[in-house]
């Protein structure tokens, strides 16, 4: 394990999970039957400008709500992926269709379905408040829990340690 700061200026490209990352690990289910789950807006900022200004993002979670589809394409991500009984295929998949190594890749992920991958890439950070094996193997504990700004943490960390951040593409939408 290097040091974090250093590592944050190899990386090209973010991948997350969803529950427990992105959300607070609830998820709501109306009297139909539909899933529903909240996000922090600031997140989102943090996910468009970095995508605006070329960095690869995808989603991988092993939910099945398609809905999420639709939000993570409106903030410029491309790659996403439900279902995903095997993150793995999905990391991969990621990797070999944007031409990188995994080391530079970072992953966020919370609990055990999530550590395959993060011990494939070349840097695993997590939120938090996730579980305790995946803070042990992770390079990086976000000062932030899954849902309240753990995903803007990471990228705009990134992008400051590659002087990325507040560019003029920042300041419009």
């Amino acid at each position: 394990m290097g040091n974090f700061k250093e590592q944050l200026k190899h990386i090209k490209a973010f991948i997350f999970d969803v529950d427990g990352v992105w959300t607070n690990g609830f998820v709501y289910v109306d009297g139909n039957g539909l899933q529903m789950r909240t996000t922090n807006t600031k997140d989102g900022y943090a996910v468009h400008y970095a995508s605006k200004i070329g960095y690869k993002i995808g989603i991988i979670t092993g939910g099945k709500c398609k809905s999420i589809i639709g939000r993570f394409n409106d903030l410029g991500v491309t790659d996403v992926f439900i279902e995903a009984s095997d993150k793995m295929v999905c990391f991969e998949e990621f990797m070999n269709r944007h031409g990188l190594n995994p080391k530079e890749i970072m992953y966020m992920g919370d609990d055990i379905p999530d550590m395959l991958v993060m011990k494939r890439c070349g840097l695993k950070v997590c939120p938090a408040d996730a579980v305790h094996e995946v803070v042990e193997i992770s390079d990086y504990i976000s000062c932030k829990n899954g849902g309240q700004g753990c995903v803007r943490d990471v990228i705009e960390q990134t992008l400051r340690a590659q002087d990325k951040w507040l560019l003029d593409e920042a300041y419009v939408w």
